[in-house]
């Protein structure tokens, strides 16, 4: 259908008189069959399949065409070149409530509303002059003043020279459709403004893990966490703590419930806190093959809401750092007496091995037999002072294992030797894995680990005597080990030295008289208790790396205790 050209055609011309004679149908039937021939790229799919009905002649009986476009679903017009309308079918009548004495000889323009922009007319009437067929959406009128939405398309009708002798315009109502569309983007954008006001996270994912409707919370995380999928990370928290499996979800027909989830963004320069929740919603399957198939159950998607509780849990931790703060200092002091002592029993040890070996090589003479009794006395005392000192050492604690992350271990370190840090100038580069699995171990003897390995990196960079300090931390997983790597940038360690760095009171600090060579063996005792270790890296360049290894899923407690 054609209608409101521009210039003198949008004024709506009427032909003198109404022509509604035998030779406007000759003429309406000569284009159907003309445009039938060979249907313009575009002609409507309801067209060409009601003419297919009856084969595939290049020639129809004229009769047979106008039946058949009389009977067709869509409205059907035929103007000549001016616009001015010869033929309309049944459909074009009850839609425009216009019957054919009304429009036949009018202009098309007799459908315009006036309500839609002239530059579309003027594209409209450009691309049909230039023999193409136009498609798109003009606002019309019927016969009674209602307006409605019409997807029209135009195509010309060529004679053999191709020159333009009609035009055979097509159209249905799509006013229903437009609202619904309208409804709908008004819901979307109803709904995009509820979320995006909203100050928890909240992300709609597929069954493929794809993010298709976020809030701004949401892109604001994602900027924070350097463009990693936030909803990815929360998942995979979910994952190792639940088991939570997003495939199998909708079988169950369950999701989770304020589970807690620790992200370390920015490299573990920020730590963020959230409780999420996520509801199983079956996914949206627009596939011709699902028409049938509505009520089945197919893949699920996920609305994940997760609420930021960082502040309160900072609150939290203040608390619970200050405990930290009372028991590693309790736990160092009794740590530094059991060096203390452990170093008197074993420099002991010398002096008792030589007055074994005297008495072992004394003989019978009378210098020999005068000596023994001294030498035995003095082997009994000693024997006595060595037994007097395993009785001074100091308990060990027994802790209870519980499931930890050792990003938070770290952190809580770190920030215990805060002071020292500042002190010495010394950069701490800290690399958090963003989302670590649990590992099932006793805390303060893990952060026994890290303060001792850390005590020595400070220590390194102390007497490296370098005006840039750095200590460099990362954690991640790998190989089902969670693995903690500790690096400097002080005077490394010769390899003769990392082969006797985890020795009893071996220690090669330039001042050692505050040290009594500990450290490093009470670390890798307490490593082996947890099924892990500690090693030196002999490949690192520019200072010294340690990396920590411990079994992310190891349950298995150990009898011994570790102060």
């Amino acid at each position: 259908m054609l209608t409101d050209y521009p210039t003198d055609h949008v004024a709506g011309a009427n032909m003198p008189g109404k022509q509604a004679s035998a030779d406007n149908y000759d003429d309406a039937i000569d284009a159907i069959s003309r445009f039938l021939a060979e249907p313009p790229e575009g002609t409507p799919a309801e067209i060409i399949k009601a003419f297919e009905l009856f084969g595939h002649q290049p020639f129809l009986p004229p009769g047979l065409f106008l039946e058949t476009v009389e009977q067709a679903p869509v409205a059907i017009s035929i103007t000549d070149t001016s616009a001015h309308i010869l033929y309309v079918n049944k459909a074009f009548e009850s839609l425009t409530g216009y019957s054919r004495e009304d429009v036949i000889g009018q202009n098309e323009s007799v459908l315009s509303s006036q309500s839609t922009p002239l530059e579309v007319y003027e594209d409209l009437w450009r691309t049909i002059q230039q023999r193409e067929v136009w498609r798109g959406t003009l606002v019309n009128h019927r016969k009674n003043g209602e307006e409605y939405l019409a997807e029209l398309t135009i195509a010309p009708v060529l004679r053999d020279e191709n020159q333009i002798s009609y035009f055979l315009g097509m159209h249905r109502d799509i006013t229903e459709v437009h609202a619904l569309h309208q409804r709908l983007a008004f819901q979307r954008s109803l709904t995009e403004a509820a979320l995006n006001a909203a100050p928890m996270v909240v992300a709609m994912i597929d069954a493929n893990r794809q993010v298709l409707l976020d809030n701004h919370a949401y892109k604001a995380l994602l900027t924070d966490c350097g463009n990693e999928e936030p909803a990815n990370l929360f998942l995979e928290a979910v994952a190792q703590q639940l088991g939570f499996d997003l495939d199998s979800v909708c079988h169950d027909g369950e999701g989770f419930t304020n589970i807690d989830v620790r992200l370390d963004v920015d490299g573990g320069n920020s730590t963020r806190w959230f409780t999420c929740s996520g509801v199983p919603i079956p996914d949206l399957d627009d596939a011709a093959r699902s028409y049938f198939q509505s009520g089945k159950k197919g893949s699920c998607g996920l609305l994940l809401i997760a609420n930021e509780v960082t502040e309160s849990r900072r609150r939290l931790n203040e608390a619970r750092l200050n405990m930290i703060r009372a028991n590693m200092a309790e736990q160092q002091m009794v740590g530094t007496m059991r060096e203390s002592i452990l170093a008197s029993i074993f420099k002991m040890q010398a002096p008792m091995n030589i007055i074994r070996a005297a008495m072992s090589m004394s003989d019978t003479g009378s210098n020999g037999a005068n000596m023994m009794p001294v030498l035995r006395q003095a082997l009994e005392t000693g024997e006595e002072a060595i037994d007097s000192l395993h009785a001074a050492l100091p308990g060990t604690c027994l802790e209870e294992s519980s499931p930890l992350n050792m990003n938070e271990m770290v952190q809580d370190v770190l920030r215990l030797a805060t002071d020292r840090f500042l002190a010495g100038g010394i950069v701490v580069d800290w690399r958090a894995a963003p989302v670590l699995p649990s590992l099932n171990g006793r805390p303060n003897a893990l952060r026994g680990i890290l303060k001792y390995l850390i005590d020595n990196a400070i220590k390194a960079l102390s007497e490296s005597g370098r005006n840039y300090r750095e200590i460099r931390i990362e954690t991640r997983e790998e190989g089902g080990n969670i693995v903690i790597a500790i690096m400097d940038n002080g005077p490394g360690m010769s390899v003769s030295a990392a082969l006797k760095a985890f020795e009893p009171f071996y220690c090669g600090w330039e001042n050692s008289r505050e040290h009594a060579g500990m450290g490093l063996t009470m670390a890798q005792e307490v490593a082996i208790n947890h099924g892990g270790g500690v090693e030196v890296d002999p490949d690192f360049i520019g200072g010294c790396r340690l990396f920590v290894r411990l079994p992310c899923n190891n349950t298995e407690e150990s009898e011994r205790g570790i102060a």
